[in-house]
C-alpha cells in the first residue's frame, strides 16, 4: 500500500514597501584610487576597514557594489555625501 503525503503550502506575505527595500550602489570609475574609495566607505557608510576593502574590490572588478540598504531618505543623504567625495552612486 502506498502512502500519500500532502505538502501544506503556506503563503508567506512580505512587505514590498519600495521605500524600505532600496540599495545604495557605488559604481566604478577611472579616477578614484582604491585608498580613496575605501576611506570614503569607512567615513560615510561606517564600514569596517575589511568591509570597505571588499566593497572596493567588487566595485573595481565587478563595476559596482551595494554598500548599504535601507529606506530612500537615509540612502539619499548617504548618496549625496558619497558624490561629494567624487564617487558615483545610485539608489535602486
Amino acid at each position: 500500500m502506498k502512502k500519500k503525503f500532502q505538502k501544506n503550502s503556506k503563503k508567506i506575505e512580505t512587505s514590498n514597501n519600495n521605500n524600505n527595500n532600496k540599495k545604495l550602489i557605488v559604481l566604478n570609475d577611472d579616477f578614484n584610487t582604491f585608498d580613496h574609495v575605501t576611506k570614503t566607505l569607512i567615513k560615510i557608510c561606517n564600514h569596517t576597514n575589511h568591509q570597505a576593502e571588499q566593497c572596493t574590490y567588487l566595485i573595481h572588478y565587478k563595476g559596482k557594489c551595494s554598500v548599504k540598504e535601507g529606506n530612500n531618505q537615509k540612502l539619499t543623504k548617504l548618496k549625496e555625501q558619497i558624490k561629494e567625495e567624487g564617487l558615483n552612486a545610485i539608489i535602486k
